[in-house]
């Protein structure tokens, strides 16, 4: 037997399952930092290509996680924006903050690192999207966009608020409470003042107001704060330099 040939290495992603009442087709899973090749501050399951990290290491950490899954992610390339688009599209990445599919097998991504990834399915298992809520695209309305995209009835959606900057940590302006604010009086729980000037602002209770609003009444998630828990989770806000997690969802055929 040659010594320099080697048995695969298992590989073990340690991603998270949502804990919500999802139908048993729906299948999601958000990627911590475990299980990858990546080194120094992208250590070591960097999924995100723009971040600065080597791109063979990215290469084959989306191998890894493409492993576990029936398919290709449809990547993105968001933008803090509203855009929704069909994940069963072109399979081209382009410029969106959230997708959406009411196929099997095909599976809905968004990249975070404190930024509050939100995934979303139907009661029947017939529609799951995903959507990147950083403030800005929170704020302007991406969880809005996202559910009207799926044209199902709100009252039949159910949402899961993935890891985020947590509301100790999320220190920002009085702009951005106002923004806000401006939006939905309601806004102003969602933030308690910090020093100065500043306020911190709870992502989740934001997420859980907008989608109420619109009559997404069953939220589950919240309070993975992707700041003070280092050793799962990447961070912009705490390291500046950091790789990204992946929140994913998809149907099966079952």
């Amino acid at each position: 037997m040659r010594s320099d040939i080697r048995e695969p290495v298992p590989v073990t992603l340690a991603a998270i399952e949502p804990d919500w009442p999802a139908p048993v087709r729906v299948r999601a899973m958000v990627t911590t930092r475990a299980g990858g090749v990546s080194v120094g501050s992208y250590a070591s399951l960097n999924l995100g290509t723009h971040v600065g990290d080597d791109p063979g290491a990215v290469a084959e950490n989306r191998a890894r996680l493409r492993a576990c899954l029936p398919s290709e992610p449809r990547w993105i390339d968001q933008v803090h924006g509203t855009d929704v688009v069909d994940a069963g599209g072109t399979g081209r990445p382009t410029c969106a903050d959230a997708s959406f599919t009411h196929a099997s097998g095909i599976v809905c991504v968004v990249l975070t690192a404190d930024c509050l990834p939100v995934l979303l399915c139907d009661r029947a298992g017939t529609f799951v999207g995903a959507a990147h809520a950083g403030w800005r695209g929170l704020c302007a309305g991406v969880l809005e966009s996202t559910v009207r995209a799926s044209g199902i009835d709100p009252a039949r959606l159910l949402a899961w608020l993935g890891p985020a900057i947590g509301p100790q940590r999320f220190e920002v302006g009085a702009e951005v409470r106002a923004q806000f604010c401006a939006r939905a009086a309601e806004a102003a729980s969602a933030f308690v003042p910090g020093a100065p000037g500043k306020f911190f602002g709870d992502l989740y209770a934001l997420a859980r107001q907008r989608l109420q609003a619109i009559g997404v009444a069953e939220v589950h998630g919240g309070g993975l704060c992707t700041v003070t828990d280092a050793e799962r989770f990447f961070s912009h806000r705490r390291d500046r330099v950091s790789g990204r997690m992946a929140s994913l969802i998809w149907m099966t055929d079952d």
